[in-house]
């Protein structure tokens, strides 16, 4: 008896530790303001959780908590590979979805720039695919400054054969006092070629866990539509509301381009609520929106608002996207 509580014992402390050395593996930090408490993936070129080439490496946030409510997760149903572009949580975002800067005019073999990730190997292909990994030359110098309630990441990456080259800072901030996250942005141009390309957060929101269904409503401040017809029975836009006519099952996917908004930064604020356990979150900006995606599936709802950057050379651009946490009961 004696001699199986021992065995006991001893695989539970085993297993504890393999727990604990899996989790510690990937390079993180923890931040909170008091408030609002998160846990971020830091980019590492060995060592990072996601290695691959369609998000930005920096503020992968798997883990974010207030009032008892989750806003973020692993989403991803697929085993886990660093090199997969779906190994990403949090408010990630992209640059450049429909063709990176640099790509046109780069021979098969040649490099291409991917902002955020670095310089990539373009393959014989028939165009840009972002969907896609690429081989990455040169992932350029990452630096990271963690706090107690931000973590402040810069990447440098230059080539003079190509003329791209940029310095990327973004700092990832919990505000004092409110239940706020600040995704702050500075992109200088450091090269000879102008750098024009859109951004966009993906968001990859997951509301306490619970499944995309009439629970979840995504609102607007102007009258939303849609570019095309949904996929029938899963989506309806009420006015300045997207509402869910059933829960989404395993398989099913509502992807739209919305449209409605102006130029207005005002148009730039976006709701996302659960109705069921309350959970709410805002998102605003300082810019305004370019174009507006759409995007779930049963774990995870995704309105992706797309700003325009267009840099000259020695010039820099600047954005901030604030998330506001609150109760939506």
């Amino acid at each position: 008896m004696m001699k199986r509580l021992f065995a006991a014992i001893c695989g539970s402390i085993f297993v504890g530790s393999l727990a604990l050395l899996s989790g510690a593996e990937f390079p993180q930090a923890e931040i909170t303001n008091g408030l609002i408490k998160a846990k971020l993936y830091l980019p590492d070129t060995e060592k990072g959780y996601y290695r691959a080439t369609r998000f930005d490496w920096s503020g992968q946030i798997p883990s974010l908590e207030y009032q008892g409510h989750q806003y973020f997760g692993e989403w991803n149903t697929r085993p886990y590979d660093p090199k997969l572009h779906d190994a990403i949580m949090g408010p990630v975002e992209e640059f450049s979805d429909v063709e990176a800067p640099g790509y046109a005019e780069a021979p098969v073999g040649g490099t291409f720039l991917k902002i955020g990730v670095g310089f990539l190997r373009k393959p014989a292909e028939a165009k840009y695919d972002h969907f896609k990994t690429y081989e990455i030359v040169d992932a350029g110098k990452w630096s990271v400054k963690r706090h107690a309630d931000r973590v402040e990441f810069t990447q440098k990456v230059s080539d003079k054969k190509t003329g791209y080259g940029y310095e990327y800072t973004k700092v990832v901030r919990l505000v004092a006092g409110k239940p706020q996250l600040a995704l702050e942005h500075r992109l200088k141009n450091t090269g000879t070629k102008a750098l024009e390309t859109d951004a966009y957060d993906h968001d990859f929101y997951m509301l306490d866990k619970q499944p995309t269904g009439p629970d979840v409503a995504v609102k607007f401040p102007f009258e939303v539509k849609a570019e095309r017809e949904w996929n029938p029975g899963l989506v309806e836009l009420r006015g300045k509301e997207l509402d869910y006519v059933k829960e989404l099952g395993k398989g099913e996917t509502a992807f739209n381009s919305l449209t409605g908004f102006g130029s207005d930064v005002k148009d730039y604020d976006i709701r996302v609520e659960n109705s069921r356990t309350g959970a709410g979150v805002r998102q605003t900006a300082d810019r305004p929106l370019a174009r507006i995606v759409y995007w779930s599936i049963r774990p995870t709802a995704c309105p992706e608002a797309y700003i325009h950057l267009a840099v000259a050379p020695g010039k820099e651009f600047t954005w901030r996207i604030a998330y506001d946490f609150y109760s939506a009961k």
